[in-house]
């Protein structure tokens, strides 16, 4: 079935999905953390819409809720921490490098979308086109946050990683259930904050500790002690 043939509100979920997808692309290849920093912005703004999206079409008013909580947590305050704390660890002149090469682990993201795509096929049966493919997307999104986490060399951006991987979750909960139940919602966005706010402490004190967030000094430290 094409895309046109499919209801109206299937086919902007769908649009959302790939639009989603892309931010994950677009956070591997970004190399400055400022950079990094704005595109997990987007991906907040793209799942506010899909959230706002779901809540009109299926009249799920708790929805609202939580399409305010994405977009305070995830489009603001997240990413205004994370600038905050880059800028007053005097890193955002630093340049972010890739370990294993740019080229490598784009190939490596685009395996993992078609390794997604293969894992839902089993399930062709029981549900729609529209939540087939969203879930993919959405096991896109994590496997490519986890392939963030292991090829980046600092720490913040191991941890947009780690929240770009916590958006993937989400997303899929959002589209493929039509919404969690709200006490769910509620305590996923606070461990959310939480970890936002632990992130912080953490980062300033292996900063103080080793004086770089890069973890690679962490592995020295580690091979040193040996």
């Amino acid at each position: 079935m094409i895309l046109s043939g499919l209801p109206l509100a299937e086919q902007v979920i769908l649009t959302l999905a790939s639009l989603i997808l892309f931010t994950s692309f677009l956070l591997l290849a970004q190399s400055r953390l400022f950079g990094l920093i704005n595109t997990f912005a987007w991906q907040g703004v793209l799942l506010f819409l899909a959230t706002i999206m779901m809540a009109a079409t299926y009249d799920r008013h708790h929805l609202y809720i939580s399409a305010a909580l994405t977009l305070g947590l995830k489009v603001f305050f997240i990413p205004w921490q994370l600038r905050r704390m880059v800028v007053r660890l005097d890193i955002f002149r630093q340049v972010e490098t890739v370990v294993g090469g740019s080229l490598l682990v784009m190939i490596g993201a685009g395996v993992l979308v078609l390794f997604s795509y293969y894992v839902v096929l089993p399930i062709r049966e029981l549900a729609l086109l529209s939540i087939r493919n969203t879930i993919a997307v959405s096991l896109a999104v994590i496997l490519i946050g986890m392939l963030m986490i292991i090829t980046r060399r600092k720490a913040v951006a191991q941890v947009i990683g780690f929240m770009s991987m916590e958006n993937g979750l989400f997303f899929s909960a959002i589209v493929s259930t039509s919404g969690m139940p709200m006490v769910v919602e509620l305590g996923v966005a606070f461990d959310v904050l939480v970890a936002a706010i632990l992130f912080g402490i953490f980062f300033f004190q292996i900063r103080a500790g080793i004086g770089s967030l890069d973890v690679d000094h962490l592995n020295r430290l580690r091979e040193g002690d040996q």
